[in-house]
């Protein structure tokens, strides 16, 4: 810990990202590293990224605009907790800690930015709201009906509104 400071003993930051295969894709891990479109929306550039202990995996593609959106505001969030120090305590620049600032910081021993645990909330309908009376089997069946069947009456009804017999 000493060796690495002032960076995190854990490593790199790390993307959010679903793992392959249907047994294990409804949980999220830690991915190898961000995607070079994800670094772009957050505004770091893929060599100031590795800079600052940003991992990056320029072979990664997004899938969805979800886990994108997730991985960029975690990129967000890790920019504003960073505390970068001057390479010349002289001229430090305007992006860089002050001497205040750097005396305060603490090293982060855990993993940087842990993933939170997504907690499922099941939806508890009392029974009496719902209509007995009612067959699901039976309203999605006409439901299908009516959407197979929308062309053809509606052609059925241009027939009988431009038929002669119907000038009444």
């Amino acid at each position: 810990a000493v060796r690495v400071f002032p960076r995190p003993v854990a490593g790199p930051l790390r993307p959010v990202v679903h793992p392959p295969t249907v047994r294990y894709n409804s949980k999220v891990r830690l991915g190898r590293g961000f995607t070079l479109e994800e670094l772009k929306a957050a505004g770091v550039s893929k060599h100031v990224a590795l800079s600052i202990g940003i991992a990056v995996d320029h072979r990664r593609t997004n899938k969805s605009d979800k886990s994108f959106k997730a991985n960029v505001q975690r990129l967000k969030e890790y920019k504003s907790k960073l505390v970068l120090f001057p390479r010349d305590a002289k001229k430090p620049k305007a992006s860089e800690a002050t001497a205040e600032e750097q005396a305060k910081v603490a090293q982060i021993t855990g993993d940087v930015l842990p993933i939170k645990e997504r907690v499922n909330k099941l939806e508890t309908v009392k029974l009496s709201t719902i209509d007995a009376k009612a067959s699901a089997y039976t309203t999605l069946r006409k439901a299908r009906s009516d959407a197979r069947l929308v062309g053809i009456r509606k052609k059925r009804a241009e027939e009988k509104k431009n038929a002669p017999g119907a000038a009444k």
